[in-house]
């Protein structure tokens, strides 16, 4: 990775991490020269991609700035209210269908579906926005029976998981990883950001009453957009007090609703 992407990646986790607030004034480039051993030009390139991704503002002889955030509410919900907060996810972004048709499954969604190598599966490709600013990047895979009953049209204006709902499926269940990944240059340009740019992964697949998997989501998020949080309870256990989760875990923008899961 060259060197003025790594000061990019590290001033923008000191971003992300609250290190640096909104509005203050980030250390001049001779400091970060400095600190971080290079030179100015390569300082400088990090700084104006920091800039050009709204992190910062730049100001001749007034040095850089850490950008106004997009807001400060935020609205918690837990995961007990899963397809309520599905809703409000439907409600507060907008989504816009990207890729919509029927592929052959690949080896990872057909395992992920409990089908054949090669079987056909509706694929979608769906971005969504909060107040304007691009926040996730959703691929999602469902058999070909249940995919037939909606058109892509829908996807862009009713929560998946209702719509399958609306096709006679029972949701009652999901299991799912969270994971950290890099933009590879399509998402990038999906969520205006650079290629390489760190993002939130989630993989989840979701099942039927009969334990039958009825879709397979890839999510990726922007971390400054989006986040995970916990609550959790201190407990006496066979091995003394332990933490355990107090109400789920809800994942939150950083301006506003707090979903318990992307449909």
């Amino acid at each position: 990775m060259p060197l003025y992407r790594q000061i990019f990646l590290i001033l923008k986790a000191r971003i992300g991490s609250g290190e640096l607030a909104p509005g203050d004034l980030l250390p001049s480039e001779h400091e970060l020269c400095d600190e971080l051993g290079v030179s100015r030009i390569t300082v400088k390139r990090a700084l104006n991609d920091l800039a050009d991704a709204g992190l910062v503002v730049r100001e001749r002889g007034r040095g850089t700035r850490v950008a106004e955030a997009l807001g400060g509410q935020v609205m918690n919900a837990a995961l007990e209210g899963w397809l309520e907060n599905v809703s409000a996810m439907a409600r507060d972004t907008d989504v816009s269908v990207l890729e919509f048709g029927y592929v052959p499954a690949t080896a990872a969604v057909a395992a992920a579906l409990a089908l054949p190598p090669g079987a056909p599966v509706q694929r979608a490709v769906r971005m969504r926005r909060l107040k304007g600013v691009p926040m996730s990047h959703l691929v999602t895979h469902v058999p070909e029976e249940i995919g037939r009953k909606y058109a892509a049209d829908d996807l862009g204006d009713v929560a998946l998981l209702k719509l399958l709902e609306a096709a006679g499926v029972t949701v009652a269940s999901a299991s799912q990883t969270i994971s950290a990944t890099l933009a590879d240059p399509d998402v990038a340009a999906a969520l205006e950001v650079a290629p390489g740019n760190p993002l939130i992964e989630v993989q989840r697949t979701v099942r039927d009453v009969n334990e039958r998997p009825v879709e397979f989501i890839r999510a990726l998020y922007r971390p400054d957009v989006y986040r995970f949080a916990m609550s959790m309870r201190r407990v006496e256990g066979d091995d003394g007090k332990t933490w355990t989760p107090a109400a789920g875990m809800i994942a939150q923008t950083a301006d506003a609703p707090a979903f318990g899961a992307e449909a």
